[in-house]
């Protein structure tokens, strides 16, 4: 409820002892407009904490509208998708029939999961929602799709918890009503009287704020200083381009105004070429008329506009194709909080990828016996930087000569010596590791 429809109902109800001029006046005086009908207001079954429909609607498509015209966003889209899950992706699984089954869903050929995850990596980019449509066949084979997030209007959740998602509503193009698919739950997903399955979503969303139910794009909070380094950028080119566009300003005393606009037509027939030399008498003065661009200050300028949206995305400079600094010991040190942003984005497409096969082989499981949903599956993702392994090794070397010297004196057994060398090393200690007598 708006401010001003909120003074007219207290100006109305408002008994008539208590109501002075001063309120009659308020309460009748002011008007509704489109601009403030809406202020104030929220949807009846949205949440506090989420945009309101068209807000986040327009948000989305303007990120989209910047990925496809701004070569900036797409850079920052590309950057993400190719540090997050550019290396690829290894799926391994413990029981010997699930992985083989796991190995023809990723490679069938209307899933082709390996081709996909660039396109999931940039719809999260880009609108900060995956949602993926899960279709299953009589044999149990599960087909994935990617629905966009624009065309999803409606999350239906549980009263008591929004995290626990129950139905989307989904937007069909040439009908006013929209299509309703119930999210995946585990505990409700059987086989119907013709052994089908139903058609689930699964949702996944970066940079949620608690309490929502949608998350946001990377792009969504440097869109509007996209838009203002784009327009500053072309208005510097247009004046550019006119950088050389002069006027001659001739100065001389006329007798009369047919005489000057004699001489302008006698100049304007004939006028100096490039190059060529001008001689006058002293009755006249040449001079020439350019437009002062004043290029230092306007780089100044366009440098701050870059460095905001480098730092809304989490990017240095020379990712952005400004190199700050010189030396490389600074560039490698504005890199390393970019590299940890992408690890992260990386484990969460990681642990995605893990929730959407345990589905898609608890959903086998249902026409397959052989298939064990409770198999143990790990998905891992190509190094974030070659650089990463670098310095790994040389953390592994180093570690390991004290650990070694360790072991000599008998501070430590060998599962304690091996914890803290694959520790530094970024791995994981394998299973079998020997005895600690040994």
């Amino acid at each position: 409820m708006s401010a001003t429809l909120k003074a007219r109902l207290r100006a109305f109800f408002q008994p008539a002892e208590e109501k002075n001029e001063f309120d009659q006046r308020l309460g009748l005086s002011l008007a509704e407009t489109e601009n403030g009908f809406l202020v104030g207001t929220q949807p009846a079954f949205s949440l506090p904490r989420d945009r309101q429909g068209y807000d986040r609607q327009q948000c989305m498509l303007d990120s989209l509208d910047a990925w496809r015209f701004n070569p900036i966003a797409r850079r920052i889209v590309e950057l993400t998708t190719q540090y997050a899950v550019g290396g690829g992706m290894v799926v391994t699984c413990a029981d010997k029939a699930t992985n083989a089954f796991i190995s023809e869903f990723w490679q069938h050929r209307l899933n082709r999961i390996s081709d996909k995850i660039n396109a999931f990596s940039n719809e999260l980019c880009q609108s900060g929602n995956l949602f993926l449509m899960l279709s299953s066949d009589q044999s149990g084979m599960t087909y994935l799709r990617v629905v966009p997030a624009t065309d999803v209007l409606e999350i239906q959740s549980r009263e008591n918890d929004i995290e626990q998602e129950l139905a989307y509503h989904i937007r069909q193009s040439g009908s006013t009503e929209a299509l309703v698919c119930p999210a995946y739950d585990p505990n409700n997903d059987e086989l119907d009287r013709h052994g089908h399955l139903p058609d689930v979503i699964l949702h996944f969303a970066i940079n949620r704020p608690s309490g929502s139910q949608w998350g946001e794009g990377d792009l969504a909070p440097v869109l509007k200083w996209i838009s203002r380094y784009s327009a500053w950028l072309e208005d510097r080119v247009r004046l550019n381009r006119f950088r050389n566009a002069f006027v001659y300003v001739v100065k001389a005393r006329f007798g009369s105004e047919n005489e000057r606009y004699a001489r302008q037509l006698q100049l304007t027939g004939n006028p100096p070429a490039p190059g060529s030399v001008l001689v006058t008498d002293e009755s006249e003065e040449w001079s020439v008329l350019a437009p002062r661009l004043e290029a230092l200050d306007a780089s100044s300028d366009g440098l701050a506009i870059k460095k905001m949206i480098a730092a809304g995305v989490g990017l240095p400079l020379h990712f952005l194709a400004e190199p700050e600094s010189s030396t490389k010991t600074t560039a490698e040190a504005a890199g390393s909080p970019t590299y940890r942003r992408f690890s992260e984005r990386q484990r969460f497409l990681c642990l995605m990828v893990e929730t959407v096969l345990r589905v898609v082989v608890s959903r086998r499981a249902l026409h397959d016996p052989t298939i064990k949903p409770a198999a143990q599956i790990s998905v891992e993702g190509g190094d974030v930087s070659s650089r990463d392994n670098r310095e790994l090794a040389q953390a592994g070397q180093q570690i390991n000569q004290v650990a070694a010297g360790l072991l000599e004196r008998g501070l430590i057994d060998q599962r304690e010596y091996l914890r803290l060398v694959y520790r530094f090393m970024g791995e994981r200690v394998p299973e079998q590791t020997g005895s600690d007598d040994e």
